[in-house]
């Protein structure tokens, strides 16, 4: 129930935020259809209205001002109503009554499983960590000033970034904005913690693009009322579209919307060949459109009008018109250059932001997909194809399909058939490019080629289902087959979209309330300086988001705007597989629940200890501490940094495949034997002594590595926790005493 009231009340807060702005912007002869452009006008409102105030004001966050801020949204209303009337109100609700059921459908499917995975309201993923650092932007622009340099904002040899030297300009020149905007300001007026609404904003924003994805269905490609209506939903509940909910990759979302509104306008633009007089009309959502793309996926703007330009190109050639065109480039560039001048701040980083992509190979490796793969029907939630002779039919099955829509459509000079080529045929060429590119040089190109194909999706999917479009499905014949065809689809799309909820809800990344705790480190005063010395790249993350006010230090590069530095913090805080305990609590050290601790780097018992060779990554499962196995014998390194040895002592909390003996060895001296069985135990060895500098402690076994059931890896011990308790000094023997 937790997650359905905050996913409810976002979605709803969006429409209030837009309602008055759609109904002022929508053009008049398109007036009775404001309500499908509310969504995305609220998403562009609330996203302006922080970025007034961060960058042109020194309020303290949207703490300071979100409740006061519902005035915008509620002064357009009663203007809008004003100038509309009831009756136009009315007849714009009435006739999206229908997408906006579907949208709440949607919805509410896809906060289901994020339910059951935590009875607590929190954030969850299944591999990126791009939730962390939307939570961290949400604080910055929730908690803090422009001016604010207070603790990690102000931490500049860590920070810093090209011509960006602070974390708080990091978020509005380089970084997505919107989406930690968005964040922000919801979380100020409903109360949210930072840590929970990151996944469920995720499934809201996938649901606001719906009605912009039955408009452009209707619009652009021809589509009847029911058609549209199959088109927003297979959208919502396509694998494509929930990777990116799963992933909680906010940007890629908003950008979706964004282009899908964009291309709308710059269609109608064309076909109602609108000039420079009669522009303005459409000019409100067009700075609607391009201020989302500027603000959450700023880069995009490079490629976001490929699909439009490509389709007013083939309509010019076609005509052999060419003025127009030009008329069409003005007003639309204008438009465009006019929305980049009033935030010229996010414009400015866009030269840094591609130079990012020259330097970091972000992301990671994605099956491609071909024509079936793009309707979503794909083998599994990790987007892999179907591989042997069913993936060869279906591809062919649907490419053909696809084609003799296309050329019917041609032969009748439908105008749909133009633009479902144009928006299908350039994002092809794209990705194809970005695959080959990735395999050829051993990078994450295939990362990029899915967000290409992501941020097109809703156009992608149109172009690809023309064959819905009422011109063609008149015929009786064609309809069924059309029918069947689409059936089949969504059969498809709704049995992977079952196995990805089923997975999220045992999702291997959450916030948890070992997480959780780390915050109460912000109020210590003691606590001055932190190294994060957590070996987790998500826990790592947002334990950064956690403690903005503490300056930071990170011993390896952590996402953008956190560089590797020498350690300077005065604590260590470390979290995850390995815990360093003193033997009293007292003011060199403390624990915060079972799973972080913090020591004083000045301890004359400080220790620093990570793990070494011989460890597979950290995995997890709802209502189970995380684990990470051996790949058979392993080690861990533990640092002395004194020039006196201390005193330690060893304990294991794990399992094994088999029963198998473990061999405990410290600098290669063997310390204990002992056997590991199959159920969870804890296993400890007598206190040793660490010598000043380097100490490898080694877990080493006889019985070679075995395979678990349905796992390909050679897996040996699962272990769950290491403590190594710090005792002292040794005693000093009698005869060194004089």
């Amino acid at each position: 129930m937790l997650y359905l009231v905050a996913a409810f009340s976002l979605l709803l807060h969006l429409v209030f935020w837009g309602s008055g702005l759609a109904l002022l912007l929508t053009p008049r002869r398109w007036q009775r259809y404001w309500a499908f452009f509310a969504t995305a006008a609220g998403i562009a409102l609330q996203s302006a209205v922080v970025w007034l105030a961060a960058v042109h004001t020194d309020l303290p966050g949207t703490q300071s001002y979100g409740h006061a801020s519902l005035l915008v949204p509620m002064g357009l209303l009663l203007w809008a109503f004003r100038l509309r009337g009831w009756a136009e109100i009315r007849d714009g609700l009435l006739r999206s009554v229908g997408v906006y059921a579907l949208v709440g459908a949607v919805l509410v499917a896809l906060v289901i499983p994020a339910a059951s995975a935590s009875k607590q309201l929190t954030t969850m993923s299944l591999g990126s960590c791009d939730a962390a650092d939307y939570a961290a932007g949400a604080r910055v622009l929730g908690e803090f000033s422009r001016s604010d340099r207070t603790g990690f904002l102000g931490l500049t040899e860590v920070v810093q970034l090209h011509s960006v030297d602070n974390f708080f300009e990091h978020w509005t020149r380089l970084n997505h904005f919107t989406p930690a905007a968005l964040l922000a300001l919801n979380n100020a007026v409903f109360g949210y913690e930072i840590h929970q609404t990151v996944t469920v904003l995720a499934a809201v924003l996938v649901a606001a693009a719906l009605p912009l994805v039955f408009w452009i269905g209707r619009a652009l490609f021809g589509f009847g009322p029911l058609a549209a209506g199959w088109l927003a939903l297979l959208y919502g509940v396509n694998p494509v579209t929930l990777y990116s909910v799963w992933h909680v990759a906010l940007g890629q979302t908003l950008a979706a919307i964004g282009i899908a509104l964009l291309t709308w306008c710059a269609v109608d633009l064309w076909r109602q060949r609108i000039g420079w007089r009669e522009a303005p009309a459409l000019g409100g959502l067009l700075v609607v459109s391009f201020w989302i793309l500027l603000g959450s996926y700023n880069f995009i703007l490079l490629i976001c009008l490929v699909p439009a330009v490509a389709y007013v190109g083939g309509q010019s050639v076609w005509s052999r018109q060419w003025r127009q065109p030009l008329v069409w480039l003005g007003i639309m560039g204008s438009f465009l250059l006019a929305t980049m001048l009033a935030f010229y701040e996010r414009s400015a980083g866009l030269v840094e932001r591609f130079l990012l992509f020259q330097q970091y190979n972000f992301g990671w490796r994605i099956p491609v997909l071909l024509t079936d793969g793009w309707l979503g029907l794909v083998q599994d939630i990790h987007l892999e194809r179907f591989g042997g002779s069913v993936g060869m039919v279906l591809t062919a099955v649907f490419s053909a399909l696809t084609v003799i829509a296309l050329v019917r459509g041609a032969r009748r000079r439908e105008s749909g058939a133009l633009f479902a080529l144009s928006a299908v045929l350039p994002i092809a060429v794209g990705y194809a490019f970005l695959q080959v590119r990735g395999a050829q040089m051993g990078t994450n190109a295939s990362y990029d080629a899915y967000k290409l194909l992501a941020v097109f999706h809703p156009l992608v999917l149109g172009g690809l289902c023309y064959w819905l479009s009422r011109p063609l499905i008149g015929h009786a014949g064609w309809r069924a087959g059309a029918v069947v065809a689409a059936s089949f689809i969504l059969a498809g799309n709704l049995r992977t979209a079952y196995a990805s909820a089923v997975r999220m809800e045992s999702a291997p990344m959450i916030v948890d309330a070992d997480l959780v705790m780390v915050q109460a480190l912000e109020s210590r005063p003691q606590v001055t300086s932190v190294n994060l010395r957590i070996a987790d790249f998500w826990t790592r993350l947002w334990a950064n988001a956690f403690l903005l006010k503490k300056p930071q230090y990170f011993s390896q590069h952590t996402y953008e705007g956190r560089r590797n530095t020498e350690l300077k913090g005065e604590w260590d805080l470390l979290g995850g597989l390995i815990q360093v305990r003193l033997p009293e609590r007292g003011s060199d050290g403390f624990t915060l629940g079972p799973r972080f601790s913090l020591l004083r780097t000045a301890s004359p018992d400080f220790l620093r200890v990570q793990l070494r060779d011989g460890w597979f990554d950290r995995e997890s499962a709802p209502n189970s501490a995380p684990w990470r196995w051996t790949r058979g014998d392993a080690s861990i390194t533990i640092e002395n940094p004194h020039s006196y040895p201390l005193r330690a002592a060893f304990s294991l909390r794990g399992r094994s495949l088999v029963r198998r003996d473990v061999q405990v060895w410290l600098n290669g001296q063997l310390q204990r034997r002992m056997m590991m069985e199959t159920d969870f135990q804890t296993v400890s060895i007598p206190p040793f002594e660490l010598v000043p500098g380097e100490n490898v402690l080694e877990l080493r076994s006889s019985v070679p590595p075995g395979r678990a059931g349905g796992d390909s890896r050679r897996l040996g011990i699962m272990v769950q926790g290491i403590d190594i308790m710090i005792l002292g000094r040794p005693p000093v023997p009698p005869a060194e005493r004089s």
